[in-house]
């Protein structure tokens, strides 16, 4: 079975988008200031944080005020992913959503952040 990978667009205290892919039994996350690109070139900031248990790719609700991540959050897109690459600084992966598809890569540049783009 192919892993799963989810967006969440997240209004909390800065209206961004949860990317999460399923690795290593857990869902891997950054954030993204601005809409996931779905278009070849376009390169979005994405900020690593922590791994989400698998069972959060179904949630669409309202984390109470107070809570970490507290606000709104919908499902922006969901689908599989193959994996086609892996290392330290690099995650390329052929997404399979209904808005994304194609070939995206991660590429860390920082610490924590990291830039996601279409490249295929």
């Amino acid at each position: 079975m192919s892993p799963i990978f989810v967006v969440q667009e997240h209004w909390a205290s800065h209206h961004h988008f949860d990317f999460r892919l399923e690795m290593d039994g857990v869902l891997k996350s950054w954030a993204i200031p601005k809409e996931v690109p779905v278009e070849r070139g376009v390169k979005r900031l994405a900020i690593q944080v922590e791994d989400h248990a698998l069972e959060y790719a179904d949630f669409e609700g309202v984390i109470p005020e107070g809570e970490y991540g507290a606000g709104k959050v919908l499902i922006w897109d969901k689908g599989t992913y193959e994996l086609v690459e892996k290392s330290e600084s690099k995650i390329k992966f052929k997404l399979l959503g209904k808005k994304l598809k194609g070939i995206y890569q991660l590429i860390k540049f920082k610490e924590d952040q990291w830039l996601l783009m279409k490249t295929e």
